[in-house]
C-alpha cells in the first residue's frame, strides 16, 4: 500500500531502481554493477573527475531532439507549401558547446539578452540566425545586435521601433524588426509562467499591434518582418497554439492589405515530462496539427500562407541534462495526513539545492529521482528530496519512491534538469555553480568550469580594500 502522504499521481514502483521511460536521457542505463551511466560514462566516473553536485548534458540527446525537431517542423510546412524556420529558446541553456550542437543541426538561436547574444555569436552561430527578444533591450543591446547582423529583432513595445530606428539610421544600416502580439491566449500552465494575457508586460494587442506596423512600415531603417506570439510554457496540449494561430492569421490578413507579411512566429513552450505523470502530446502530431490549422485558417481567407518559426528551448535541452547529487543526511519524519494518520516520509539532503535548481521553489516543481550509484533490493520509501540551503522551500524533489536504505555517501540523479536550471542557478548561501560536463559515446568533458569559494570570494572587493589599508 502507498504511504497516505503520497500525493495521488504518484504510484508505488514494484521496483524503485527503474527509470521511467520518458523522463531521462535514452542513454541511460544501468550497467552490470547497477551503476547509472549516462552517455557511456558510469556516474562514479563523473563524481570521482568532476565532484559534486554535478550538471551533466548528454550530446547525443540534445543533438538528436534538435534535429527531430526541426525535420518535423521543415516537413509539415513543407507539406504545406510553405517555409519553416526554428529558432532553439537560448534561456533554456546556453553555453558554447550548447551553441555547436544545436547550430550544427540547422537550427537558429532566440535569444533574450546582450549576454545569450554574445554567447551565441562566441560559439559560432551565423548572426542571420538570431532572433532577439526581450521586453526592455537596452540601446547597447540594440546597438550590438544591429551591429553584429542579427536576423531579426522582436519590438516588444511601440518606444522600441523609435530607438531601433534611430540607432539602425545612426549606422546607416536596415533592421528587420517583427513585433510580439498578445493574442490573449492563455495556454494552461503555471501563473507565472502564463507569457500572453492583457496584463502583462509582454506584447501588444492585435489592434496595437496594427498601429504599431503601420509606424514601422513608414520608417526608412526598418524592415517589417512578421509577427511573433508565445503563449506560455510546459504546454502538453495543443489547443492553445491553434487558437493563438487563429487570432494571429487573422491579424496577418488584415496587414497584408498595406503591405508584405513574411513571417509568423508561433513561439515556443513545448513541454516535457518530469515525473511518470506527465504525458505531453507526442511531437510529430502536435507540429502537424498546429501546422495544418495554421494553413486552414489562411486558405479559408484564400491568402497564401506566411513562412512559420517556432521557438522549442526546454523540448530540446530539458531531457538531456541530469543532475547528480550526494547523499549528506537522511532523516525519518513522522507526519500525520489530512485524516489523522500517522505516516513517515523520509528526508534526504543532499549537497545541492535551490542554487543549482530554482524551479521547484519559484514554479512547485516536481522532479523524479534515482539512486545513481548502486541498486538496492530495498522496499520502496517516499522520500523528499532537499538540498543544504538555509530554506524550508529548498526542495529538489518534491516526492518520489526511492530504495529505503538509501544512505549517506549514494549519489542520487535528477533527471529533465538540462532547461532552466543552470540558467536560474545563484550563488545563495555563497555556494559555487556546480560545473557542467558534457558525455558523449563514453567519453566526458567539460563544458562550463564550477565555482569554488575562492571564486565567490574573488568577485567582492571588500577584501581587496581591506587587504589593502
Amino acid at each position: 500500500m502507498s504511504n497516505p502522504l503520497s500525493p495521488p499521481w504518484l504510484s508505488e514502483p514494484v521496483d524503485a531502481n527503474t527509470l521511467h521511460h520518458g523522463v531521462w536521457p535514452s542513454s541511460a542505463r544501468r550497467n552490470a554493477r547497477g551503476e547509472l551511466e549516462f552517455g557511456g560514462v558510469p556516474a562514479s566516473e563523473l563524481i570521482h573527475a568532476y565532484g559534486s553536485p554535478l550538471y551533466v548534458v548528454d550530446q547525443g540527446e540534445l543533438e538528436t531532439r534538435a534535429k527531430r525537431f526541426r525535420d518535423i517542423v521543415m516537413r509539415a510546412c513543407e507539406r504545406n507549401a510553405t517555409v519553416g524556420h526554428v529558432y532553439y529558446a537560448s534561456k533554456a541553456l546556453i553555453t558554447g558547446h550548447v551553441v555547436q550542437w544545436v547550430s550544427g543541426q540547422g537550427l537558429g538561436f532566440d535569444v533574450a539578452s546582450g549576454g545569450e547574444m554574445a554567447i551565441a555569436l562566441a560559439g559560432g552561430a551565423p548572426a542571420s540566425s538570431l532572433e532577439f527578444q526581450g521586453n526592455n533591450k537596452s540601446e547597447a543591446e540594440i546597438t550590438e545586435a544591429v551591429k553584429a547582423g542579427v536576423g531579426c529583432i522582436v519590438i516588444d513595445a511601440p518606444i522600441e521601433a523609435e530607438r531601433i530606428n534611430a540607432i539602425a539610421g545612426a549606422m546607416g544600416l536596415v533592421a528587420s524588426v517583427m513585433v510580439r502580439v498578445n493574442t490573449g491566449v492563455h495556454a494552461d500552465t503555471h501563473e507565472y509562467l502564463a507569457t500572453a494575457r492583457e496584463d502583462q508586460k509582454f506584447g501588444l494587442s492585435p489592434s496595437e499591434t496594427a498601429k504599431l506596423v503601420a509606424v514601422i512600415r513608414q520608417h526608412t531603417n526598418l524592415h517589417f518582418e512578421g509577427l511573433h506570439s508565445h503563449i506560455g510554457s510546459q504546454i502538453f496540449q495543443v489547443e492553445g497554439f491553434l487558437e493563438a494561430g487563429t487570432r494571429l492569421i487573422a491579424l496577418y490578413r488584415e496587414l497584408l492589405e498595406e503591405g508584405p507579411v513574411a513571417t509568423i512566429n508561433l513561439g515556443g513552450g513545448f513541454g516535457i515530462a518530469y515525473t511518470e505523470a506527465d504525458e505531453p502530446m507526442e511531437l510529430e502530431a502536435m507540429m502537424n496539427q498546429i501546422v495544418d490549422h495554421v494553413a486552414s485558417e489562411a486558405s479559408k481567407y484564400g491568402i497564401a500562407l506566411p513562412h512559420l518559426a517556432f521557438e522549442p528551448g526546454r523540448l530540446i535541452s530539458g531531457p538531456a541534462g541530469v543532475t547528480l547529487y550526494s547523499v549528506g543526511v537522511t532523516k525519518p519524519v513522522v507526519v500525520h495526513d489530512d485524516d489523522g494518520q500517522e505516516a513517515t516520509r523520509l528526508y534526504v539532503s543532499v549537497d545541492g539545492g535551490m542554487s543549482d535548481n530554482a524551479r521547484p521553489a519559484l514554479y512547485h516543481a516536481s522532479y523524479s529521482a534515482r539512486i545513481a550509484s548502486r541498486e538496492s533490493e530495498a522496499e520502496p520509501a517516499l522520500v523528499r528530496v532537499v538540498g543544504k540551503h538555509c530554506e524550508s522551500g529548498d526542495i529538489v524533489v518534491t516526492a518520489e519512491y526511492l530504495p529505503g536504505d538509501v544512505t549517506p555517501g549514494d549519489v542520487l540523479a535528477v533527471p529533465a534538469t538540462g532547461a532552466y536550471c543552470y540558467s536560474l542557478s545563484s550563488n545563495y548561501n555563497a555556494l559555487g555553480r556546480p560545473p557542467m560536463i558534457g558525455v558523449s559515446d563514453g567519453h566526458h568533458f567539460l563544458m562550463v568550469a564550477g565555482e569554488s569559494i575562492a571564486d565567490v570570494l574573488a568577485r567582492d572587493q571588500g577584501f581587496a580594500v581591506k587587504a589593502g589599508s
